[in-house]
């Protein structure tokens, strides 16, 4: 096998196309939104550059170039906030409490919820398991940021069973064997892409008196959810998986909880008055915004979400279906690479597919996709680890991800990329370091920035 060094085309159009292994054209669908990323050429080994095949935005996406653009028109007015009497304070102010009010809009929130803006999904989940009452159940596929907060208060695991209906027989018995306060699920699986029906596990929460928090860091880039309407009683989000990588997130929920709760963080801005013996702490959002907010970041997330509402859901679920088809038949078609999946009546799924090699190690695989031909992936456990060794025969596993800005020729890049190394292998040296597979030589130039 010969490392290929030609240059991609840098932008592809509405649809886009790339000759196969026996040279024939395969068409489908152009990006369906422009990306920061959009036409960036990386160098491969042995010298040239290719277009960048990102296929990891399930781990952090890139800006849209729209949130781009406006974080650039109002970072001149970036100040302090709430208590500035200058122009450009009172102008982050109202930056801040617009991306509040479009988060709220955008997730179906009820008149009466609170929305916390955070730094990310993780930091939200942990803010709210401080404010919960009493035990939580989760269940063994979460990822590690809806499975280790929980500790605090007391964690019941609850192991996913092969259908989803059988696993919320498993959580109804759980629930009835002993009562918590909270059941808190992913949205979908940042492993295997599955959706959860979200509605019905909230009938079974609240059936049981419990309420329900979502995990939504995979979901909401791809799809709109209702609190409203499925009875969600928290939903956790972050911005960097949603198009806005600038570093906030949010958890929109029920006020009661968090208002008893202790302040996530202690300090200014959350405090009506304080002196030496004691400290009054306000009740809201602010009650946990202690420190000066993630402006930039607020006004990206929301951004973000008003240019997801613009692209549409029905196109962005025909764009990632579409896509995402093609992805798994592809894959099925590949000797020795097998497809996670964990659960087998739910259909509907993400553009996110995990495999495992029958030989060889996807640690390699991933660097050679990288180094060779300018395609990003991610290998290991994701994060997931309870699931992935449940579902896994491997040590770790290889996870390709889709997104707004994903085309057909990026999956067909992959795929024939793929098929060739695990038939051929890599066609450079890679040693194994602590930093994992690395090229024994490596002549690729690094940006000036690094």
């Amino acid at each position: 096998m010969t490392s290929t060094a030609t240059t991609v085309p840098a932008a592809a159009p509405a649809a886009s196309g790339a000759p196969d292994v026996a040279g024939a054209m395969r068409i489908g669908p152009g990006p369906l939104a422009e990306l920061v990323d959009a036409g960036l050429e990386v160098p491969v080994l042995g010298g040239g550059r290719v277009r960048h095949v990102n296929l990891d935005v399930a781990a952090s996406a890139p800006a849209l170039a729209s949130v781009a653009a406006h974080v650039a028109a109002v970072l001149p007015y970036y100040a302090s906030v709430h208590r500035g009497t200058g122009y450009a304070s009172q102008a982050s102010t109202a930056l801040l409490e617009d991306a509040r009010i479009q988060v709220a809009r955008h997730v179906g929130a009820r008149l009466d919820d609170l929305v916390v803006l955070t730094r990310n999904t993780t930091d939200a989940l942990n803010l709210l398991a401080g404010a919960v009452p009493g035990e939580t159940v989760v269940l063994d596929i979460e990822h590690h940021a809806n499975l280790l907060p929980w500790e605090r208060r007391g964690r019941r695991v609850v192991v996913a069973r092969p259908t989803f209906a059988a696993t919320l027989e498993a959580l109804a018995a759980e629930l009835a064997r002993r009562p918590a306060a909270l059941l808190s699920i992913t949205g979908a699986s940042n492993l295997t892409g599955e959706v959860l029906p979200l509605d019905a596990v909230a009938d079974l929460a609240h059936a049981h008196g419990a309420r329900l928090a979502v995990d939504a860091a995979q979901l909401l880039p791809h799809r709109r959810i209702d609190l409203a309407g499925t009875g969600i009683d928290y939903l956790a989000f972050s911005g960097h998986k949603a198009y806005a990588p600038f570093g906030a997130g949010a958890l929109v929920g029920r006020a009661d909880w968090l208002d008893a709760a202790a302040p996530h963080l202690a300090g200014g801005g959350a405090v009506e008055s304080v002196s030496v013996e004691a400290a009054v702490w306000k009740t809201g959002p602010e009650r946990h915004e202690a420190g000066t907010p993630n402006v930039v970041g607020a006004a990206a997330l929301a951004r973000a979400l008003v240019e997801l509402e613009r692209l549409g859901d029905d196109a962005r679920a025909a764009h990632e279906d579409a896509l995402a088809a093609r992805l798994h038949d592809g894959l099925a078609a590949l000797p020795g690479v097998r497809v996670l999946s964990g659960f087998g009546d739910l259909d509907d799924r993400l553009g996110i597919a995990t495999i495992e090699l029958e030989r060889g190690s996807v640690g390699l695989v991933a660097a050679a996709l990288a180094a060779e031909h300018g395609i990003s992936v991610r290998a290991g456990r994701f994060c997931a680890h309870p699931f992935f060794d449940r579902l896994a025969t491997r040590a770790n596993g290889l996870r390709v991800s889709l997104g707004a800005g994903s085309s057909a020729d990026d999956v067909d890049r992959l795929l024939d990329a793929l098929a060739r190394l695990v038939a051929d292998g890599p066609a450079h040296a890679y040693d194994r370091t602590p930093a994992g597979w690395c090229p024994r030589t490596d002549d690729r130039p690094r940006p000036s920035f690094a």
